[in-house]
């Protein structure tokens, strides 16, 4: 059974960091490619990062060039997200998930399994 586990979000001042961290089970992270969306009140779910299964591609929407790290560690199973320089418009519940396909697409329909998401909100 496929779990992702996201955690680490919170309460944080504009200008602050949070680091997020989606644990797996029931697969290893270097056989998939990784991603993470999120999903703000009253909006669609939105492509945040990914990173390839080979983890040498990563991939990034322009509104968080920049400002967001995607990595990952094998030997933990887990995959995580550095976010610098917070903004009130980051405020959203972010997801991780995983693909087969391998590579770092932007489409939800690309991810085969999803975790339960993880609250962010940044305050101004």
């Amino acid at each position: 059974q496929v779990q992702l586990v996201e955690s680490g979000g919170g309460l944080v001042q504009t200008g602050g960091s949070l680091r997020l961290s989606c644990a797996a089970s029931g697969l290893a992270v270097s056989s998939y490619a990784m991603g993470w969306f999120r999903q703000a009140p009253g909006k669609e779910r939105e492509f945040v990062a990914a990173i390839s299964k080979s983890g040498g591609n990563t991939r990034y929407a322009d509104s968080v060039k920049g400002r967001f790290t995607i990595s990952r560690d094998r030997s933990k199973n887990a995959v995580y997200l550095q976010m610098n320089s917070l903004k009130s418009e980051d405020t959203a519940v972010y997801y991780c998930a995983a693909s087969w396909l391998g590579n770092t697409g932007a489409t939800r329909s690309l991810y085969d399994y999803w975790g339960q998401g993880t609250q962010v909100t940044v305050s101004s």
